[in-house]
C-alpha cells in the first residue's frame, strides 16, 4: 500500500519540537543557581496570591497548617537573680531559729552562713543567709515574715538573661576555638609550631574554664534566692504600763540603800591601805623621830623694874 504525503509531514514537525523543548531544559538547568533569586522572586508574589486566595478575603488561614504558621512565637526563658532581708522580732530566738531552718529546709533549700551573738541587756541576736528555689522565694518570705514582728522588709530583682546569653555564646565560641587548635596541634609537624600551639591552647582553656565558672555562679544565683534573715528578741518591759505603788517604791529604796553600802564598802576598801600606811607613819614620828628631836630652851624671866628691890613687893 502507498503512503500518501500527508502523513509523513508531522514527524519532523514533532521531532523539531521534542529537539526545542530539550534545548529550553538543558538551558533552565545550567542557569538555575544564577537566576535562583529572581525566580523565588517570581514564585513568592504567585506564592502569596495563593495563600490570601486559600485564606479568603478576610486573611485568615484556611487550615491547621497556616494557624501554625500563624502562631507566636514561644517567649524566651528569662533569668533573674533574686534577693531580700528581713528583720524579724520574735519571743524566743532559739525556737524561732529551728523554725526557719526547717521551713527553708522543708522548700528543697538549706542553711548558708550563721552569726550569733548577745547584746549588753543579754537579748540574743541571730543573723542567717537561707538559699531557696526560686519558686519557693514568695512562700518562704511569708513563712518568715509570720515569726514575729516584721520590723524590715527589702527585696531585690536583678534581670541577668543578657548576660547569660551572651556567656553562653562565648563559651560555644571558645570551645570550638579549643577544638581548631587542638586540630593544629594534631598537624603540626615543627616542634616550634607545637611550643606555640600549645601556649595559645593553654590561654584559650584558661578563657574558657573563667567564662564555664561564670556561668556555674550565675545558674546557682539565678535557681536559688538568698533571703537574709535577722532575728531579735523582744525587749523586756520591766515597768509595765501601770503606775509604781508602795512596794515597788520600797523595793527601789532599798536597791538604792543596798547599792550605797556596796559603793561605800567598795570606797573603804581602796582608802584602807593608803590609811594603814598614814597610821603607821604617824606611829613612827611619834614613837621614834620625836622623842630625839632637840628641845627648845624655856625662855629667861624678865628683869625686875627699875627702882624697885627683890622683895619690896611684899
Amino acid at each position: 500500500m502507498r503512503t500518501t504525503p500527508s502523513t509523513r509531514r508531522p514527524l519532523p514537525a514533532v521531532a523539531a519540537v521534542l529537539l526545542a523543548a530539550a534545548l529550553a531544559l538543558a538551558g533552565c538547568s545550567s542557569g538555575g543557581d544564577s537566576g535562583a533569586d529572581s525566580a523565588a522572586k517570581g514564585v513568592a508574589p504567585s506564592a502569596a496570591d495563593d495563600g490570601r486566595g486559600a485564606a479568603g478575603g478576610d486573611g485568615h488561614a484556611a487550615g491547621p497548617g497556616a494557624e501554625a504558621a500563624t502562631a507566636p512565637p514561644k517567649a524566651a526563658a528569662t533569668h533573674i537573680i533574686r534577693t531580700a532581708s528581713l528583720t524579724v522580732q520574735v519571743e524566743d530566738v532559739p525556737k524561732a531559729l529551728d523554725q526557719a531552718r526547717t521551713t527553708v529546709e522543708n522548700a528543697g533549700g538549706y542553711v548558708g552562713d550563721e552569726d550569733t551573738s548577745r547584746d549588753g541587756d543579754g537579748r540574743e541576736r541571730t543573723r542567717l543567709e537561707l538559699r531557696v528555689p526560686v519558686d519557693a522565694y514568695q512562700d518562704v518570705l511569708d513563712d518568715l515574715e509570720g515569726a514575729g514582728k516584721l520590723l524590715h522588709r527589702g527585696a531585690k530583682a536583678q534581670d541577668v538573661t543578657e548576660q547569660v546569653v551572651d556567656t553562653e555564646s562565648r563559651i560555644k565560641s571558645q570551645r570550638a576555638s579549643v577544638a581548631r587548635v587542638r586540630e593544629l596541634m594534631d598537624r603540626a609537624t615543627k616542634l616550634s609550631d607545637v611550643v606555640t600551639l600549645e601556649g595559645e591552647l593553654s590561654s584559650r582553656q584558661t578563657e574558657l574554664e573563667a567564662l564555664l565558672a561564670q556561668q556555674a555562679s550565675l545558674k546557682d544565683r539565678t535557681s536559688l534566692a538568698t533571703i537574709t534573715l535577722s532575728l531579735s528578741e523582744a525587749p523586756v518591759d520591766a515597768a509595765g504600763d501601770d503606775d509604781p505603788g508602795f512596794l515597788d517604791a520600797l523595793a527601789g529604796g532599798w536597791d538604792a540603800f543596798v547599792t550605797m553600802l556596796r559603793w561605800l564598802a567598795v570606797a573603804l576598801g581602796a582608802a584602807l591601805p593608803f590609811a594603814a600606811v598614814a597610821l603607821l607613819l604617824l606611829l613612827v614620828w611619834l614613837r621614834v623621830v620625836r622623842p630625839r628631836l632637840p628641845r627648845r630652851p624655856a625662855p629667861a624671866a624678865a628683869p625686875a623694874a627699875r627702882g624697885e628691890e627683890p622683895g619690896a613687893r611684899d
